[in-house]
């Protein structure tokens, strides 16, 4: 079996000194996936599905950035029941 993920870091690390970046983890990849989707209104079971979380609870650490979604849901339902 190929395992094309040898020697990522190697690459990784060598990426992020040629761009100049320090103090990057892949793993903030991640977080800012999950905040640019809670940020565009994304629900947090989207989130919980693209991201792979297992429990509600790990994904809800991105619901403070999805406030405006939850307002706009609102509104929507109240719209649609005539309040």
């Amino acid at each position: 079996m190929d395992k094309p993920y040898l020697g990522f870091d190697a690459h990784w690390y060598a990426a992020l000194a040629r761009a100049g970046i320090n103090d990057f983890r892949f793993h903030d990849l991640r977080h800012t996936c999950a905040s640019y989707l809670a940020a565009q209104g994304s629900s947090l079971l989207e989130i919980a599905d693209v991201l792979g979380h297992r429990t509600m609870a790990m994904v809800k650490r991105y619901s403070h950035l999805a406030q405006g979604h939850k307002a706009t849901v609102i509104a929507r339902m109240a719209r649609e029941r005539g309040l």
